[in-house]
């Protein structure tokens, strides 16, 4: 009983009452801004372990925050990327409704993607971001068709972009969207082993993609990169005069007039090795002119000899 009184009579004492997860999750925010991690990471433990049996939702909120700062700390501040990712995989499993989950998909998509290369895995973190309506939702979009582009999976890039397309036509992501979109069907006509209908087919459809970003978006940046594409498909379809007209349209704006003055230059090589020398010159029509001539003028006969051999 004296002991109990005891503990009580501590426990009111000031400086010796237990300190809440606020307290830690204070210090842990004040040691960040100072730089000093590891401190953070010990407070932000110690902010989940008062939380533990607390399943409040002021509880919750709190708990997200302190993973989320955790695996911010591990990330941001030490580059531990394998330990960022468990925490917010931690983040994700225990408050998959937060915010800060929501946001932890996000980079957690970015490690997976750049850091060991799980494209799969990526795209699953997105594709469940994309399933909240976050602000960003465009952008997010665009980066699942970009990964699927990274897969060479060129079907599901182009029914993506197309997506994005559809869902967010104000956003500033449809000319980008367009063009990948145009790549991906690109790719497609490169790779199909269905034959050359198909073929030609993904190159129309590809033309027509990036004809319809120059025609929507004449000011974005990537309406001469389009146009340099558009011209390289007509050369591939074997149609080198065509390629050369539409490079001299991009020549006008395009970024880098070197690259499209080359392509121009082989393009006009292309059509001089596939043209007989003899097309054209005056010598070669004169000559197609001439009457042809009887068989004493082919052996070597003067005219006259030839006339009597024809009067005969």
């Amino acid at each position: 009983m004296r002991r109990l009184v005891l503990l009580l009579a501590l426990a009111l004492v000031p400086g010796c009452r237990r300190e809440s997860a606020t307290d830690h999750m204070q210090r842990a925010r004040d040691a960040t801004f100072e730089k000093r991690p590891e401190e953070a990471l010990v407070e932000y433990r110690k902010a989940l372990d008062a939380l533990r049996l607390d399943d409040s939702a002021q509880a919750m909120v709190m708990k997200a925050r302190a993973l989320k700062g955790a695996a911010d700390v591990y990330w941001l501040e030490l580059r531990k990327v394998k330990e960022a990712v468990s925490v917010y995989k931690e983040l994700i499993a225990q408050c998959p409704e937060s915010p800060e989950a929501l946001e932890a998909r996000v980079v957690l998509a970015e490690l997976l993607r750049v850091y060991f290369r799980d494209l799969r895995g990526a795209i699953d973190q997105l594709t469940a971001a994309l399933a909240r309506n976050p602000p960003q939702g465009a952008e997010l979009h665009y980066q699942v068709a970009k990964l699927y582009f990274e897969l060479q999976d060129y079907q599901q890039c182009v029914l993506e972009s197309r997506k994005l397309a559809e869902r967010f036509a104000t956003s500033a992501f449809v000319d980008d969207s367009l063009y990948l979109q145009a790549q991906a069907l690109h790719m497609q006509a490169l790779q199909t082993q269905s034959g050359m209908p198909e073929v030609q087919r993904f190159r129309q459809e590809a033309s027509r993609t990036y004809a319809d970003l120059i025609a929507r978006f004449p000011d974005s940046e990537l309406a001469p990169h389009s146009a340099f594409e558009m011209g390289k498909l007509k050369a591939e379809a074997g149609d080198n005069e065509k390629a050369i007209e539409t490079w001299v349209q991009a020549l006008k704006n395009h970024p880098e007039p070197a690259l499209v003055q080359d392509a121009i230059a082989r393009a006009r090589r292309r059509i001089t090795a596939t043209t007989p020398e003899d097309i054209g010159s005056r010598q070669t029509a004169f000559e197609r002119a001439r009457p042809h001539r009887n068989s004493v003028e082919a052996v070597g006969g003067s005219a006259e000899e030839a006339a009597r051999d024809h009067g005969d």
